[in-house]
């Protein structure tokens, strides 16, 4: 039976709440601090039970103030696994001391290499397309076909954007950084600026409606926020379908920038190898086909076919540099994006 905790809790609650009842074996019972709120995750949790008998006990929030509470809980901290989203969260849960190493062969095998940390201290169990949408009748998909091009001055005007501390453009800007190096980065940035419609603001969602009502030409958004519109019975959501066309850019060259939600055992986790063989069944087959239909993200086990809707949105080549870089280089985006100007 599956317990899940959400909520404000103090330390010694939660303590008393996750440690179960006296007697209770730990090697029965996972710990997670989870800051994936789909509901369609609850799949997820009851196939872990059901294949293991391991009871999950869980706590959700956002990732940055997880982070802090396991950071002041210490080595009290009940928690042994956290998921968020983005490897610029991981990256700075890593950066915390979070996490220790795991050795899986399995994990090594299933998740490849780019979608996981090199020393084994997280790994990717889903990945998401962040792309480029247009107003069908603003823009010619023929003109665009790069992040790069979104800095050119001729989309004047026609950019709409998230600020730039989202976490999504962080690692986008970590990758250009990567990729081209911190002077074109900056140059970049300072394009995309110039071709605002407004200031930045909103979700990825706001930049899509949008897109679709003119306000601006061109936006970037993960490939699951357009799908959630598809699938959705309000006629305006699916006016946003009909009025918005998608790009996969850099399909000449490296591939489409992609970012993962992952997952890693914690320092003190009292519970590490239920906690190993949670990470071990995300990445089982079953566990991935949940990550695929239920939030309409890409599988990370190469092999594993993504959601129907998804696949409407085509096949496209993938940026293969090791998603870790995101983090590396997410203090140096925010500078760069800090002097363009982008708010």
């Amino acid at each position: 039976m599956q317990r899940s905790i959400r909520g404000v809790l103090s330390a010694a609650a939660a303590v008393a709440l996750l440690t179960g009842a006296a007697g209770q074996a730990a090697a029965q019972e996972v710990n997670i601090y989870s800051a994936r709120h789909y509901q369609t995750d609850e799949a997820l949790y009851e196939g872990f039970t059901e294949k293991t008998g391991i009871r999950i006990n869980r706590i959700e929030g956002e990732g940055d103030a997880l982070m802090e509470r396991i950071k002041a809980e210490g080595k009290n901290s009940p928690a042994d696994v956290l998921i968020t989203v983005d490897a610029g969260r991981l990256w700075r849960a890593d950066q915390l001391d979070l996490f220790q190493p795991v050795r899986s062969k399995l994990l090594e095998e299933r998740i490849p290499a780019n979608l996981r940390h090199p020393d084994g201290r997280w790994f990717g169990f889903s990945t998401r397309a962040r792309v480029i949408f247009y107003n069908k009748d603003m823009v010619d998909p023929s003109e665009i076909g790069s992040y790069e091009d979104l800095a050119d001055p001729k989309w004047k005007g026609m950019v709409c954007m998230r600020s730039s501390s989202n976490i999504y453009n962080l690692s986008l800007m970590a990758s250009l950084i990567e990729h081209n190096g911190e002077e074109k980065a900056l140059e970049w940035a300072k394009g995309v600026v110039g071709n605002f419609a407004r200031n930045p603001q909103g979700g990825d969602t706001d930049q899509l409606r949008a897109v679709a009502t003119g306000e601006c030409g061109l936006t970037l958004a993960n490939t699951y926020y357009f799908v959630r519109l598809m699938q959705s019975d309000d006629p305006k959501d699916q006016e946003v379908v009909e009025k918005v066309g998608v790009i996969f850019p850099n399909q000449d060259g490296r591939g489409t920038h992609v970012n993962v939600s992952g997952a890693g055992v914690l320092k003190h986790a009292p519970n590490k190898d239920a906690a190993v063989k949670f990470l071990e069944y995300l990445a089982s087959d079953e566990a991935q086909r949940y990550f695929a239909h239920g939030n309409n993200e890409y599988p990370a086990v190469p092999g594993v076919a993504a959601s129907d809707a998804l696949e409407l949105l085509g096949d496209f080549k993938v940026d293969e540099i090791n998603v870790a870089v995101y983090g590396e280089n997410q203090p140096l985006a925010q500078k760069l994006f800090d002097r363009a100007g982008w708010q």
